[in-house]
């Protein structure tokens, strides 16, 4: 389907003396997968519903293909939005709540009649057309919600948590089954969620949000492995973030970093940076060696617990310079040579270690209370 482009420029909204949203660029082209991802309050939701309609901003634009739409009315506009609780009517059969909107187009019986089979199909809901709601399970009625959002054939479609309310296996599943969908229909879809594995499974490219500001924009594997900013780092995923100071660059362009007493090198991030900075590393980068073990960016620890958690085991080690870590160790299936207590030796790989220069603590929560009633996000 052609078009489906949605561009916002400096767009702002209020509530009262709060900035909700406060001046975010984001270019969405179309066809892509694009998720908002942040904590409650960062102003994730405001912006899905400014795309909408149901919020005017009071500053910027929201272009539609070129077209700015920042005051127009929901109704002209197309695009269409899954909510969380998928607002289906109880009254009405599954057909009959996926064609409720083509009321309103002018289109026959019978075009109305395919159309609402094909967006059934499309959701694999075929034979279930005479069922009420209340006799679907969760994920049969995130499906409607879906089918009826698809079968007016909007440019982008916008979806509000639509699988919050669903179980955790279910909800795996159907990440899956939706990211299957949105390359199927070949539309724009624009996702808003708090959960990371949600955007990292599914999007094309994800803005990590906070305070009514974008952070960072990139592809999932880029915001995961090359965070910007220590609060990037700190909320996509699980992340050991330590204060240490950098003392230069090395002479193959790599910093040179304090870590207490001990001296590591970093080969990622603001590797020019000078003074107190934070380093970053996940979990699953770092190895644990035998206690003494030599050589570049090891350094001294105890082992102090070791979680089980199936597919992986979760040690936390305390090293010598202070810090705490967690690592991750693949569950291979043999006994784990790593009990509390046990010295090791922490090796953090270079090119793992990133350098972040510490803006300071981010407010992810300070809309919080201004977005309250409006399903803030």
């Amino acid at each position: 389907m052609a078009g489906g482009e949605v561009v916002l420029v400096d767009l702002v909204k209020r509530f009262g003396d709060v900035t909700a949203v406060a001046g975010i660029n984001l270019d969405m082209p179309p066809g892509e997968f694009f998720s908002l991802l942040g904590p409650s309050g960062c102003g994730k939701t405001t912006t899905l519903r400014m795309i909408a309609g149901f919020e005017r901003p009071d500053e910027g634009q929201i272009l539609l293909d070129g077209v700015d739409m920042a005051q127009t009315p929901p109704h002209k506009r197309n695009v269409n939005t899954v909510f969380q609780n998928y607002a289906l009517f109880p009254h009405l059969t599954v057909a009959e709540n996926v064609g409720f909107g083509l009321r309103y187009k002018n289109v026959t019986k019978a075009e109305a009649r395919k159309r609402v089979a094909d967006a059934l199909a499309l959701v694999r809901l075929e034979g279930f057309e005479k069922r009420r709601p209340s006799q679907l399970s969760g994920g049969q009625q995130q499906r409607v919600a879906l089918a009826r959002a698809l079968v007016l054939n909007p440019a982008v479609l916008l979806l509000d948590e639509p699988l919050g309310a669903l179980d955790a296996k279910l909800r795996k599943a159907l990440q899956i089954e939706l990211k299957t969908l949105q390359q199927e229909v070949g539309i724009t879809f624009i996702y808003v969620t708090h959960d990371q594995e949600e955007a990292l499974t599914m999007s094309d490219r994800l803005a990590v949000m906070s305070n009514g500001r974008v952070e960072q924009v990139g592809t999932p594997a880029e915001v995961y492995e090359e965070p910007a900013t220590a609060y990037v780092a700190d909320f996509l995923g699980v992340s050991n973030l330590m204060d240490a100071r950098c003392e230069g660059g090395t002479p193959d362009g790599r910093a040179r970093v304090l870590l207490g007493d001990f001296e590591l090198v970093a080969g990622k991030g603001d590797v020019h940076a000078r003074g107190d900075v934070k380093v970053t590393i996940r979990p699953e980068r770092i190895r644990l060696e035998e206690h003494g073990a030599t050589g570049e960016n090891r350094v001294p620890g105890m082992v102090e617990r070791v979680v089980y958690v199936g597919s992986t085991l979760q040690v936390i080690v305390h090293l010598a310079s202070g810090q705490t870590l967690q690592v991750w160790i693949q569950n291979a299936g043999t006994q784990v040579p790593f009990q509390q207590g046990t010295p090791v030796a922490v090796h953090l790989p270079a090119e793992a270690l990133r350098v972040l220069v510490d803006t300071g603590p981010q407010v992810a929560y300070a809309t919080e209370e201004a977005e309250a009633g409006v399903s803030a996000g």
